[in-house]
C-alpha cells in the first residue's frame, strides 16, 4: 500500500513538472504592477479574488487590499490609521473580513475589519495578552491567534460573530 501512495505522489510531481517546463513562475502582469508601484511589500493573505499586503513607502507601513481581477487597491476606508502601525494582517476567503495586529499608541491591539461596512472593531483577548500574528479560516468565522502570555507563546482560536 505505502507503493501506491509513494506512485501517486511521484506522478503528481511528474505532472507538476510536465505541466511547467521552466518551473514555478510568478505572474507577470500582477506583479509587474505591485513591483511598479515603488512600495515594499511584506505578510501577504490571499483569498479568491483579493490580496492584501503590507506595503511600505518611505518607512512607513500600511495595508493595501488588492483587487486580483482588476490588479488595483480597493479603498478601503477606516483601515489605516496615521497613528498606528500594523503587525499582521489576514483575509476571510472571501475578502470581506480582515483580521489584524497593530501598534498604537504603545500598546498591541487585535482588530477585526469588515471591508463592507468599512468597520473597524478591537476583539479584546481573555485572558489578556499581547497578540502577534492572526490567521482567519476560510469563511472569517474563525481567527487563530498568537499571543504572549507571561513570556510564553500561545495560540487562542476565536469565534467571531
Amino acid at each position: 500500500m505505502n507503493w501506491i501512495r509513494a506512485g501517486c505522489c511521484c506522478m503528481a510531481g511528474l505532472m507538476l513538472s510536465a505541466c511547467s517546463p521552466d518551473g514555478i513562475r510568478p505572474l507577470s502582469d500582477l506583479n509587474g504592477r505591485l513591483a511598479s508601484s515603488g512600495e515594499a511589500r511584506r505578510d501577504p493573505s490571499l483569498a479568491q479574488e483579493w490580496l492584501a499586503t503590507l506595503s511600505s513607502r518611505s518607512g512607513r507601513e500600511r495595508i493595501e487590499l488588492i483587487n486580483l481581477r482588476s490588479g488595483q487597491p480597493t479603498p478601503t476606508p477606516g483601515l489605516n490609521r496615521a497613528d498606528a502601525q500594523p503587525v499582521s494582517i489576514s483575509l476571510s476567503g472571501d475578502g470581506e473580513r480582515l483580521a489584524l495586529v497593530r501598534q498604537r499608541d504603545g500598546e498591541t491591539e487585535l482588530m477585526l475589519y469588515r471591508r463592507s461596512l468599512g468597520l473597524m472593531q478591537q476583539l479584546e483577548l481573555n485572558p489578556r495578552g499581547v497578540p502577534r500574528q492572526v490567521s482567519l479560516d476560510g469563511r472569517g468565522k474563525l481567527l487563530a491567534v498568537q499571543v504572549s502570555r507571561g513570556g510564553r507563546w500561545e495560540v487562542d482560536l476565536i469565534p467571531l460573530p
